[in-house]
């Protein structure tokens, strides 16, 4: 299991593959990457804060509950933080598995807590100021299913 934050840009091309090595018993590897969208045309940039040391441990904590909830050979998860530019690569969900339904489940249980519960602050920058992003309902309601 690979968990990691941090600021430097990452190549999902180069990541999907080298994680995808060593897994010649997995039927299925399903791979996310999320990107900075643009808010209205009018999206500077976002800025991603975390708790170093929190935020790892509680990335690994939901990393280790996939793992025990899905019959999983290995997951990936990456997220950035720092300042983000519109089209810039968030973040990274792998998942590996014997059957396709493990890895697909996984991975959107991990997508779904990194979207709603993963300790990071995000602020979107615009040229009319700041403002913190706020909980979505939809995002909350997504979790009900796990």
């Amino acid at each position: 299991m690979d968990v990691r934050v941090q600021s430097d840009a990452f190549d999902a091309g180069a990541e999907l593959n080298a994680f995808s090595v060593g897994h010649s018993a997995a039927g299925a590897i399903v791979s996310f990457s999320g990107i900075v969208r643009d808010r209205d045309g009018g999206l500077d940039r976002m800025e991603i804060e975390y708790y170093p040391g929190m935020t790892e441990k509680a990335l690994q904590a939901i990393a280790n509950e996939a793992a025990a909830r899905w019959s999983l050979a290995d997951v990936l998860v990456i997220h950035r933080h720092g300042a983000l530019r519109v089209g810039d690569q968030i973040m990274m969900v792998a998942t590996a598995a014997r059957h396709r339904g493990d890895a697909f489940a996984a991975a959107e249980f991990l997508m779904d807590y990194l979207k709603s519960r993963a300790p990071f602050w995000k602020k979107e920058v615009t040229s009319g100021g700041a403002e913190w992003v706020a909980a979505r309902t939809e995002d909350e309601d997504a979790l009900t299913r796990w």
